[in-house]
């Protein structure tokens, strides 16, 4: 089915997570690989300059943390990789950067602002150059 899928996780939703990335592991051909990434938003400047520089770097080992227990209890063979910036261009980027066939996502409930799927999810949707299997 498909070589290489990106799976990007929310750590504030690892149920989400956890769905998607079963799915992928249905989905994925013999020797393919899934890549499961997160990613920690940018502070702005004017915020970061008041914090402690152990606040991001904390942010980073949490979803790094959080990522190895979600493969520990699905026990899916995955890479993690943890990345920073704009979550839809991060999660873009990584799919072109690893050739991937498919990005699954999560969406959330959306708003007034994006009815149909979420934010993150639409920007992916609009932009990736390969299949994106939206899950709700």
């Amino acid at each position: 089915m498909y070589k290489t899928i990106i799976v990007p996780v929310d750590c504030a939703q690892l149920d989400k997570g956890e769905k998607i990335l079963r799915q992928a592991a249905t989905l994925l051909d013999e020797g393919g690989e899934i890549i499961v990434i997160s990613v920690v938003e940018d502070m702005p400047g004017y915020i970061a300059i008041d914090l402690p520089v152990d606040v991001i770097e904390g942010t980073v080992r949490d979803a790094r943390a959080k990522l190895t227990e979600l493969k520990q209890k699905t026990n899916i063979d995955a890479k993690l990789e943890i990345r920073s910036g704009a979550a839809a261009r991060e999660i873009l980027a990584a799919a072109q950067e690893h050739q991937a066939d498919l990005i699954i996502i999560a969406s959330h409930v959306p708003d007034f602002s994006n009815y149909l799927i979420g934010a993150t999810a639409d920007r992916v949707v609009r932009h990736a150059k390969c299949s994106v299997l939206v899950d709700r």
